[in-house]
């Protein structure tokens, strides 16, 4: 399989944006079942929920990446997703922007199949997952496909124009 986002992040220079398209991922993963029953994540306890992603993502900022993600959502909201919401602050405290976007919102704008990754507008990682929210086996595909590129970063922005900032939104 392909490395992850986190490598490429660690070579980016400028920005990296990624795009969540899905309403639900990894089902079975351990953090959104306890979260069904009614553990939450204390914010003060950063120990506690900061890992190696938030590494990857504070030591690119601190580089002067710029890192943003955005999630269409349908609505009303999935419980996965409303485990993602719960849990996203962790994401900003790392340094990245989010922003939702209800997918009735995302209506007319041409967005590609599968989640994304665009590092430095110049390279894309598409990830590919299983009808269950898993990334397939080859799930990682990296590409600097220059139509690809644009459709990937033209996507994001369309949507990241739309979509409100996290601490705006107010999911359904």
């Amino acid at each position: 399989m392909q490395p992850p986002a986190r490598e490429a992040l660690a070579q980016t220079r400028q920005s990296a944006v990624h795009l969540e398209l899905r309403d639900a991922y990894t089902l079975d993963d351990p953090g959104y079942i306890a979260w069904q029953h009614g553990a939450r994540l204390d914010r003060d306890e950063r120990a506690a929920w900061w890992n190696g992603w938030h590494d990857a993502v504070r030591d690119a900022v601190d580089r002067g990446v710029t890192v943003r993600r955005a999630r269409v959502v349908s609505e009303p909201i999935s419980d996965y997703v409303a485990y993602e919401y719960d849990i996203t602050f962790t994401n900003v405290a790392a340094g990245e922007a989010v922003r939702w976007l209800p997918r009735r919102r995302a209506t007319g704008l041409a967005l590609p199949s599968t989640d994304f990754w665009v590092f430095d507008g110049e390279r894309v990682l598409l990830h590919h997952f299983t009808g269950h929210g898993e990334l397939d086996e080859n799930g990682r595909e990296y590409t600097a496909d220059p139509g690809l590129v644009k459709l990937c970063v033209d996507a994001f922005d369309a949507v990241w124009e739309r979509a409100t900032p996290h601490e705006n939104y107010r999911p359904r």
